[in-house]
């Protein structure tokens, strides 16, 4: 009589976890407004929060410059609407000579992009507004 032998074969099982990234807000705005910054006439943004800040300009010679008239912009228009009773100020567009300049918060975010005096703002606005 002849014995077979049995194999047997073990099999491990190996179960791997994928730790996927939750992306931010803060992440899929600044992923927004990269998208904005390559629209025609748009000379960069300041994305900031109470946390950190994010600055993309295309002339980084002027950050200060740029940082300035955002903060100012932003903390005068919600001086104006306590004052005169406006209510939530949703975003504020100052124009001059050569250039503008569109602030708005989102969230706890507050949002400052550049552009050239002809480009368009109403599709930064719309994009901007669509988070």
């Amino acid at each position: 009589m002849v014995k077979k032998k049995r194999i047997v074969d073990e099999v491990e099982t190996v179960t791997e976890t994928l730790a996927l990234e939750a992306s931010t807000p803060v992440d899929n705005l600044r992923a927004i407004l990269d998208e904005v910054k390559a629209y025609d006439g748009v000379i960069g943004y300041i994305l900031r929060n109470s946390a950190s800040a994010a600055i993309d300009l295309k002339d980084p010679a002027k950050i200060i410059d740029y940082a300035i008239l955002s903060s100012t912009a932003l903390d005068a228009s919600e001086e104006l609407s306590e004052l005169f009773n406006l209510g939530e100020v949703s975003d504020v567009i100052i124009e001059g000579k050569n250039a503008k300049m569109l602030s708005l918060s989102v969230n706890e975010n507050k949002i400052s992009v550049f552009m050239e005096k002809d480009a368009d703002h109403g599709k930064i606005l719309r994009k901007l507004h669509s988070l």
